[in-house]
């Protein structure tokens, strides 16, 4: 068999390809998988949500029964951000049975990312109520490297999917490698807490990196809410740190920096940074 006709073949059956049109049966299995993946990473995190694992040598608990580090976040808030993900993932799961064939092939390209999602995130719930952090720092590892590749392949991907699909998920999975990996080399000590002083600026970087790059607002907006997250719980951890007033700072710069994204305004204007013309245009900016 011919080299190139092989590598077409070997593309052909990659799920995460990109493709102008799906045939039907690849429809119906990522309608399958979407699905079952979903309500298995749902119940999994309302499960432990509220209860402990019964089985396991290592130390068991629910999943804001978790250890405090400075990337501890506030159980309230991070609930709250991944019960609006699950609530708009239902209306993505809609536009694979849409009648807008622009919108099935637009959901069905990342079909493929948001299963391996779900499933990776399950393992990670798994791992972390039961103490397994250093193999959950791993899945995160995975996941973000996923969730990457959904983003930068299937950047002009609408608004109503980028969201819970792709930005949101992603900029969770990107404070969680500082969550899961605090807890995995048990940060607990004055040096881990003054080397965290200097990681946690990491987000305010990722952040302004796809505000300034991608004029991403969302991305913005997101990674402010789970910066408020940490520094609610590091703040009534303990009053005089720093880690909670550079969370506080973080979620105040990437906040305003996204609201000035999203209206035209400030440093960040419409077509300074990402000029109409470019494929991204679309989804990161309406004009």
């Amino acid at each position: 068999m011919p080299e190139n006709e092989t590598l077409d073949r070997v593309h052909d059956v990659n799920p995460f390809k990109s493709r102008d049109e799906h045939t039907r049966n690849h429809v119906v299995a990522l309608k399958i998988g979407t699905v079952i993946s979903w309500l298995i990473v749902v119940v999994t995190a309302l499960y432990y949500e509220f209860n402990a694992p019964h089985t396991g040598k290592h130390s068991r608990h629910k999943i804001w029964h978790q250890p405090h580090t400075p990337f501890a976040m506030n159980s309230i808030i991070t609930s709250l951000y991944w019960l609006a993900l699950f609530i708009m993932q239902i209306g993505y799961v809609w536009h694979l049975y849409s009648s807008n064939t622009t919108y099935v092939t637009a959901a069905a390209n990342v079909g493929s990312h948001f299963i391996a999602h779900n499933l990776l995130l399950m393992g990670i719930i798994h791992l972390w109520v039961r103490s397994h952090y250093w193999l959950a720092e791993l899945l995160v590892i995975i996941n973000f490297f996923n969730l990457s590749a959904a983003y930068f392949r299937h950047s002009t991907t609408p608004r109503f999917i980028h969201i819970p699909v792709v930005s949101g998920p992603l900029a969770w999975n990107f404070v969680a490698l500082y969550w899961v990996g605090a807890a995995a080399v048990h940060a607990h000590s004055l040096p881990a807490r003054i080397v965290a002083n200097i990681f946690i600026w990491g987000i305010f970087v990722y952040g302004g990196f796809f505000l300034s790059a991608y004029k991403d607002y969302t991305m913005g907006f997101e990674l402010s809410i789970l910066s408020a997250a940490i520094g609610v719980t590091q703040f009534l951890h303990k009053i005089i740190a720093f880690q909670w007033i550079f969370a506080f700072v973080i979620m105040a710069v990437l906040f305003l920096a996204s609201v000035g994204v999203s209206t035209g305004r400030g440093p960040f204007k419409s077509g300074e940074i990402v000029s109409e013309d470019r494929e991204r245009a679309p989804l990161l900016d309406d004009q």
